[in-house]
């Protein structure tokens, strides 16, 4: 790694545990909050709700999927009757059906897989009401979700875990929404669009016409990076001028991906007082970071044979000497897009400032580990730390297993339930990505959708129901859509959006209801280093055996083979 490289990392290392910390305890007093404000007291009368009305696990899953349902419905409605509604000034027709039910379940989701480019697919009401809105609310719903399951970790003898609707309010008005107009505004600042005019007409050097897509795109990209969306305004993404257009915008995006699930971390230390512990769990995120990091920013500056030989290795400029530079913006340089395909990778965001397709074979399989397993390094906005909170009572069970006492956790007794909905939410998305990636690569339909031969076409099929079933959205760009591909992709999204997340809520009722008891000589001190040691073993082990079989037919025979 060359030390510019080594230094802008570093930076952005500290920059994010400096702004994250502070942000985790102000989440922490938001939703442990009992005061409440006129305008959520109107909004809980809109709803036909209370803050005192709690819910069980089963009644907060309930009003999340009927929510969830209700919102799926409102997105597909809008993209096939966008033609005939207002705020589009370029007079794009309906979205396809199979398009639109699949950009449905990407956004309700959190996913945010795009088979459209956004610019000439979505009018502006679309991209707006449709889409943006519903980064702010799935993005709400995750983080809800997570007061929830926190809350059953840190009660006594209870059976509830908060009200979803209040929970769900204070995760948009009071965290999501402020942090977005201020980055929002940053961005228009420095240059991205925020407008309702129609496409631009410019005359080129030749003489030419060239159309400009413009539109309301600042707002749209703070919330994309903030929530772990990570679905663009253009087709592709970060790297367009227009939603990244130099090093302080994308310093601050590339921040904002890993913001709030860093800061969900200390969230949870202070909620369940335990902030030793949490520092434990953040160290064992980054320490897989960093792994990825590693792998990730050397393949990449050293590039491959075949690169080398086709002229794509130059020197930069940017202090950087050689490298692949195929697919990424010179502006960035290849440790900024190194970093952020880690960042976008680990977190379930997605978003790109390069080509992920065009990532060696070794770097773009760091990126696909990173999503398989589990987008937990730091992951999701909510759903990133509840599926850490599978791992750890993983590795809370083996350590009970190696001193022969019956695991605990934060004082609580693990039986054979909590460790049951662990592993339903830690295996259940590897396995559907595999059995999925098997369809697409064994049928006629399936194949239709990979653009590219040999490992490097299987590595794009792997991808794309990696990305979909853990929530990310990024994509190899080689992989088109087919009614087969957008129809799987739709199973992958919903399922593995839903069943971790009532697997989490269950498991925090489990254990709501459950006493505490001082921790005793036998106890496994969960704030140390060892710790933090078994959990990323357990993390490498379980996740990593599982993909690991599949690397050899895709990444590995790649990268070997250059």
């Amino acid at each position: 790694m060359s030390g510019n490289g080594i230094t802008q990392i570093l930076i952005y290392a500290i920059v994010l545990i400096a702004v994250a910390y502070p942000l985790g305890i102000y989440m922490a007093r938001v939703f442990e909050s009992r005061r409440v404000h006129v305008t959520e007291g109107w909004f809980y009368r809109l709803v036909r709700t209370s803050p005192e009305r709690e819910q069980d696990w089963k009644g907060y899953a309930k009003s999340v999927l009927l929510f969830s349902l209700l919102a799926s419905v409102v997105v597909y409605v809008i993209q096939r009757l966008q033609g005939h509604l207002f705020l589009n000034p370029d007079h794009l027709k309906a979205v396809p059906s199979h398009i639109a039910l699949n950009t449905a379940a990407s956004f309700v989701t959190n996913t945010n897989w795009q088979f459209y480019g956004g610019e000439y697919t979505m009018s502006y009401f679309s991209q707006m009401a449709a889409l943006a809105s519903q980064q702010y609310i799935s993005a709400g719903v995750g983080i809800a979700v997570l007061a929830a399951v926190i809350r059953g970790f840190s009660r006594r003898s209870s059976s509830e875990l908060g009200n979803f609707w209040v929970d769900l309010y204070r995760a948009i008005v009071y965290v999501l929404l402020p942090l977005s107009l201020i980055l929002a505004v940053i961005l228009v600042w420095q240059g991205v669009p925020q407008t309702f005019s129609g496409h631009a007409t410019a005359k080129t050097l030749e003489g030419a016409a060239q159309t400009i897509a413009r539109g309301p795109v600042a707002l749209m990209i703070a919330i994309k990076q903030l929530g772990t969306n990570g679905g663009g305004f253009y087709n592709s993404n970060s790297a367009v001028p227009f939603e990244n257009p130099n090093g302080l915008t994308n310093f601050l995006e590339l921040i904002s991906i890993l913001l709030i699930p860093a800061a969900q971390v200390f969230m949870f230390g202070k909620m369940v007082l335990a902030r030793r512990h949490a520092w434990m769990v953040f160290a064992a995120m980054f320490a897989v970071f960093a792994l990825a990091i590693g792998v990730s920013l050397p393949a990449e500056q050293h590039g491959s044979q075949v690169l080398r030989a086709s002229g794509v290795n130059i020197t930069q400029g940017h202090g950087q000497s050689g490298g692949n530079m195929s697919d990424k913006e010179v502006r960035f340089g290849i440790a900024n897009s190194a970093l952020w395909a880690t960042a976008t990778t680990d977190a379930s965001n997605g978003s790109v400032n390069a080509g992920h397709d065009a990532l060696t074979a070794f770097g773009g399989g760091a990126a696909l580990v990173n999503i398989f397993f589990g987008e937990v390094i730091f992951g999701g906005v909510g759903s990133g730390l509840y599926g850490m909170l599978f791992y750890i009572l993983i590795a809370v069970f083996i350590a009970g297993l190696m001193v022969g006492r019956t695991p605990e956790y934060l004082g609580k007794k693990i039986g054979a339930r909590e460790i049951k909905y662990a592993a339903l939410g830690a295996l259940f998305v590897p396995t559907m990505v595999l059995a999925l990636t098997a369809i697409s690569v064994v049928t006629k339909s399936g194949l239709a959708s990979i653009y590219n031969p040999g490992a490097h076409g299987f590595t794009e099929a792997l991808y794309a129901y990696t990305s979909q079933g853990n929530n990310n959205g990024s994509a190899f760009a080689g992989y088109g859509a087919t009614s087969l591909s957008a129809s799987l992709g739709t199973v992958a999204m919903y399922l593995g959006r839903f069943v971790p997340l009532i697997a989490a809520l269950a498991l925090g009722g489990a254990l709501a209801g459950k006493k505490t008891a001082p921790p005793s000589a036998g106890t496994f001190r969960t704030d140390g280093g060892t710790f933090a040691v078994l959990l990323v073993g357990v993390i490498l082990l379980t996740a990593g055996l599982m993909v690991f079989p599949a690397l050899t037919l895709g990444p590995l025979v790649e990268g070997l083979a250059h």
